[in-house]
């Protein structure tokens, strides 16, 4: 088991987890966070904004190989640290969303990364030349780490992917016998199996809404979540879906959830989703 892995197992950053997950998930308004989420690009945004920070940032260490290109460093220095601001705010209203396992290594990764903001900070502050290429190649040692670190936990422990993606891939294309329509009860959120594929069917009457029933933020059950307004309320951690058509109305998740078209033929509920195969 790799160094990062261990990370997961280390019970003790649980106390430093609940006190900032608590005070994330304190953002307010509703709005705010969907934003800092990623819902309106359609996956998280925190990824796109830390490229900003440390694009900057590298751009300063490469600057620093040069002699005489101290001002210009120091400028994409603090480039790097105003970006950084709104980078850790989103990263860390999605971490507050996580399982426990990412969140233990998401602190780590958070603090890798305010170390490399209080390196480069200090080396605004210092008196010398050197001693600030110094201190901006020491921050940039730790938002290194920091990235490798996300690297792990964007890859290898899935935070941030879409959990609904294989879904498509699964599901053979046309149209598939589900079940008796009369066999579910109307207005209430069920589960049935397509094959080795959950779905979320919810009957209206004479027909159904039928969407994958994993959420696509972290394979939340739908099928255990409430229903209001046309929408399904993730039991996890609260996200919400359009039963017509799968798309986020709020997050954390980012990406819709695989939505499938409808038929009832002789009181039998058929389905069929678009682009399967």
């Amino acid at each position: 088991m790799g160094i990062l892995s261990r990370l997961e197992k280390v019970e003790a950053l649980d106390q430093v987890v609940s006190p900032i997950q608590k005070a994330a998930r304190a953002v307010r308004p509703r709005p705010i966070r969907d934003a800092l989420h990623g819902v309106w690009l359609g996956h998280p945004v925190h990824p796109v904004l830390a490229q900003a920070a440390v694009g900057a940032w590298l751009s300063a260490g490469v600057l620093d190989l040069w002699p005489g290109a101290d001002a210009a460093a120091r400028r994409l220095t603090v480039f790097g640290l105003l970006a950084s601001g709104p980078a850790m705010l989103a990263g860390t209203v999605d971490w507050a969303e996580q399982h426990e396992q990412q969140m233990r290594v998401g602190v780590v990764h958070a603090l890798a990364n305010v170390s490399a903001a209080g390196l480069y900070g200090a080396s605004l502050l210092a008196p010398t030349g050197t001693s600030r290429r110094a201190l901006r190649y020491a921050g940039l040692a730790a938002a290194s780490a920091g990235a490798a670190i996300g690297g792990h936990l964007s890859f290898h422990q899935a935070g941030g992917a879409n959990h609904a993606e294989h879904v498509p891939h699964l599901v053979e294309p046309g149209w598939h016998e589900l079940a008796a329509l009369e066999e579910f009860a109307d207005g209430r959120p069920e589960r049935r199996l397509l094959g080795e594929v959950a779905l979320l069917v919810v009957r209206r009457g004479g027909g159904a809404d039928v969407l994958a029933d994993r959420c696509s933020h972290m394979s939340g059950p739908l099928s255990d979540g409430d229903l209001d307004d046309g929408c399904v309320t993730c039991p996890w951690h609260g996200s919400v879906f359009r039963l017509s058509d799968g798309s986020v109305v709020h997050g954390p998740a980012t990406a819709p959830q695989p939505a499938f078209e409808t038929d009832v033929r002789d009181g039998v509920l058929w389905v069929c989703l678009p682009g399967a195969g």
